[in-house]
């Protein structure tokens, strides 16, 4: 079985898994954040081991706000007084998993310069412009579907160059502690950490706009 095939059967399991437990809600969607947020801080004490105690509480950080961030959207969230909350989280799934996906086809058919050399020497230009525009294309049909508040439609370009950004983060981190990825648990995605650095930033950014006023 090559890597692509690999890699689309395991996030296919993962965004089955996701919508699930996303329309259940309650403590099912709990149990899938607590999840994930105990495997990537899980991964990253493992990355940063030696470098000092402000690298471990970060981590903690780092794990815990997007986890309150989407379980905070599930339940809280509302619009011209409806709770829109299944629907926005949806939102945050279809451009973080956009994001990945417009890259990842972007970056492989396009090539090109390459964005951040020294980082991580797979990333292009080109797949951060497909990225976005996959992102932006997606997140808008969703929020114009279910009619989310107009904001995040020009939201969701900003939200994924921003998940890209988290992306190179990870990497860094990773290339600094001389790893590949951050774990070998998903063929063909490596760990939580691999998976979910985009997923960190769009959940978090879309509950400060939330909490913001932004709608």
């Amino acid at each position: 079985m090559n890597d692509l095939v690999t890699r689309s059967l395991a996030g296919a399991a993962l965004i089955a898994v996701a919508l699930i437990a996303a329309v259940l809600g309650g403590y099912w969607f709990a149990a899938l954040a607590a999840a994930a947020s105990c495997a990537m801080f899980f991964e990253w004490r493992r990355i940063v081991t030696g470098w000092g105690a402000g690298w471990q509480i970060g981590g903690f950080f780092y794990a815990l706000v997007p986890a309150l961030a989407l379980l905070w959207i599930r339940d809280r969230v509302t619009f011209a007084g409806h709770s829109i909350g299944l629907e926005l989280l949806v939102w945050v799934f279809v451009v973080t998993w956009s994001v990945d996906i417009g890259a990842y086809f972007a970056g492989r058919t396009f090539g090109g310069p390459k964005l951040a050399p020294r980082v991580s020497p797979n990333k292009t230009w080109a797949g951060l412009l497909g990225g976005a525009l996959a992102a932006s294309a997606f997140g808008a049909l969703w929020a114009l579907t279910t009619k989310l508040p107009s904001p995040l439609l020009w939201l969701a370009p900003l939200f994924a160059i921003a998940a890209q950004g988290g992306d190179l983060f990870e990497s860094g981190m990773k290339r600094r502690a001389g790893v590949k990825d951050s774990g070998n648990w998903l063929p063909g995605h490596g760990g939580a950490l691999d998976r979910l650095d985009g997923l960190v930033v769009v959940a978090t950014l879309t509950a400060a706009a939330a909490l913001g006023g932004l709608w």
